[in-house]
This record gives structure tokens, C-alpha cells and sequence, in this order.
């Protein structure tokens, strides 16, 4: 199908579901990462089962600052991962930060000069973990196996000023990370981050071709590609390979009443007319003392939209 004619098809699948009011996105399937909207995992499990979610997402630990769960000590993340399944909370999807840094031997785009002593800093840190980069890789399957979950977040290296120059080199690495993956049994989902050199549903496709392993997919991040200038729906997701995402973001300038809202309800009725059937993840991203308030909002401007007659539980917490 030409890029034309699927935008034709998902302009009329969609007239057709609001018509009709077939497939849908369930409440099943909405999740969140727990250290964006709470200050403790206690508040994070609080949270989830306030807004009836069987799932969350993992990246930080709530309120430990510098501790995050995916290069947790083993130990720890066996006590976290029977604090969660003890709760019935699912971990849906481990945001590591894997490769999200300057690859060795390119210069990423800044906004300003770098101290000479502040980048020699960085370059040895970004070499250091350039190296042990399989290693973490490891340490993160094995969290995530102990966590339950199947599918972890990865990245591109920080943007330089022509991406696309580096994407065999970058490809290259994600082909050896997938061959670990498909050994482990778990999926790697590259995220499009403004700061790295896939950020558009444009660059995520180029990305995807270069990395066929059924063990690479996408956590697409509609927010990211608009903030690139791109149009989420229909344009890039018309570009996407459907059956290779895995994961999604919402971003909660997305669905509150700020400029960068989207039609978060034409973008749900397009997934699950192509059969969307994984999770799709609150990032609140509104920082500071409103962050867990805008996250409490976000989650009900979500669930609004997907079950529109569910009313929150009341909470201790």
C-alpha cells in the first residue's frame, strides 16, 4: 500500500470507528512509568490501583534519586519485583539508558560551548560505557527476567548534525545488542528521543530496516516526532511498520490543554483498527511540585477517552 493511500485508509478507518464505534484501545492496556507519577513505589502501586492499571513501567526508582531499576543490584530488584507481583501489577516495559549517549568518535549537536576540563570528563565517561555497553545490556535482561517483563527500551546515540550519517555504525551495534536479545527471549524497542539521532516516525523507519531482528521493535513516543515538526497521525505513523511496535508514550502536554495537545482519540482509534494489542504508557514529563497532580489529570484525561465510565478508586496515599 503506497504512503498515500494508507493515509486515505486510516482517514476512513477512522471516520469508520467513530461511526460504528468498532475496535478500541482497552483500559487493560494503559500503563505508567512509576517514577513520574509518584514519590515512592508504594505511591507508584497506590496509584495504579487507584486508576484500576494492571501494569506499570519501570525507569527510576520513585524518590530515590540516582537509583533506577534496570542496573538494580539483583537483590534489590527481587525484592521490588515481589513488591509488585504481591500487588498484581504487571511491569509492562524497563526504560533503560542504553545507548543514550555520545557514540565514541562523533560530536553531538549542542546548543552551547563546552568547557574544555567538562568535556574531557565526558568523553571518558561516554568511552567507559561505550565499553561495558554488553555488559550493561546483560544487566538489564536480567532485571527485566526477574521483573517479569519481556521488552526493554534502548536508544540511538546523542544526535550529531546528520544523523543518518551514522546509522550503519549505529545499526551495527543494535544488530549485536539484538543478537544477545534473541538468545535472552526479550525484545529491544528503540525509542525516537529528540536528543538522539532517531527522533522522527521518519528516522525510527530508516532505523528499522537496518535492524530486521524480530528481536528489535519500537516504543514510538508521539510527543518526540512532534516536537520534531512531524505530524503523529496520519503522517508518522503511516511511516511506521505496525506489527514492530511494541510500546507508546503519552506525554501529558499531549493529552492536557497545553499547545502541544494531540488527538489522542483518532490516534487510539488508528491503533486498534491495525490491531494494536501492548501497552501504552503515561510520561507525564510536567515537572516539578505539579508533577504528580498533572499525572493524576493526564491519567484521567487518558482513561476518558478509553473507559469513559470508570470511576477512580479512592486512595490512603
Amino acid at each position: 500500500m503506497s504512503l498515500t493511500s494508507r493515509r486515505q485508509f486510516v482517514a476512513g478507518a477512522l471516520a469508520a470507528n467513530s461511526l460504528w464505534g468498532k475496535n478500541k484501545i482497552q483500559h487493560a492496556q494503559i500503563s505508567a512509568i512509576s517514577d513520574e507519577i509518584a514519590r515512592s513505589p508504594e505511591a507508584a502501586i497506590a496509584f495504579a490501583h487507584q486508576y484500576g492499571l494492571k501494569w506499570l513501567e519501570l525507569r527510576d526508582v520513585p524518590g530515590a534519586k540516582g537509583r533506577n531499576y534496570f542496573l538494580m543490584d539483583e537483590a534489590d530488584v527481587r525484592a521490588a519485583a515481589k513488591d509488585f507481583a504481591a500487588n498484581g501489577i504487571g511491569i509492562s516495559f524497563l526504560n533503560t539508558n542504553l545507548l543514550k549517549f555520545a557514540m565514541p568518535g562523533t560530536e553531538p549537536v549542542r546548543r552551547n560551548p563546552e568547557d574544555p576540563a567538562v568535556r574531557e570528563r565526558r568523553l571518558a565517561r561516554e568511552r567507559e560505557r561505550f565499553e561495558r555497553r554488553e555488559a550493561d545490556l546483560r544487566t538489564c535482561i536480567r532485571n527485566a527476567h526477574i521483573l517479569g517483563c519481556q521488552r526493554l527500551r534502548v536508544f540511538t546515540f546523542s544526535r550529531v548534525a546528520e544523523p543518518q550519517s551514522i546509522y550503519p555504525r549505529v545499526a551495527e551495534i543494535l544488530n549485536s545488542f539484538a543478537r544477545i536479545a534473541e538468545s535472552e527471549g526479550v525484545s529491544l524497542l528503540v525509542e525516537n528521543e529528540t536528543s538522539c539521532n532517531v527522533a522522527t516516525c521518519a528516522e525510527l523507519a530508516a532505523m528499522l530496516k537496518l535492524t530486521p531482528s524480530s528481536a528489535v521493535g519500537c516504543n514510538w513516543d508521539v510527543d518526540n516526532g512532534h516536537a520534531m515538526g512531524e505530524i503523529p497521525l496520519p503522517d508518522g505513523y503511516a511511516l511506521l511498520p505496525g506489527q514492530r511496535i511494541h510500546n507508546i508514550q503519552i506525554k501529558g502536554r499531549s493529552i492536557l490543554n497545553y499547545p502541544q495537545k494531540l488527538d489522542w482519540a483518532a490516534i487510539f482509534d488508528a491503533l486498534a483498527r491495525d490491531g494494536y494489542k501492548d501497552c501504552i504508557g503515561l510520561e507525564t514529563h510536567i515537572f516539578g511540585e505539579v508533577q504528580v497532580q498533572k499525572s493524576h489529570e493526564s491519567m484521567a484525561a487518558i482513561l476518558k477517552i478509553v473507559d469513559p465510565d470508570f470511576v477512580p478508586r479512592a486512595t490512603n496515599l
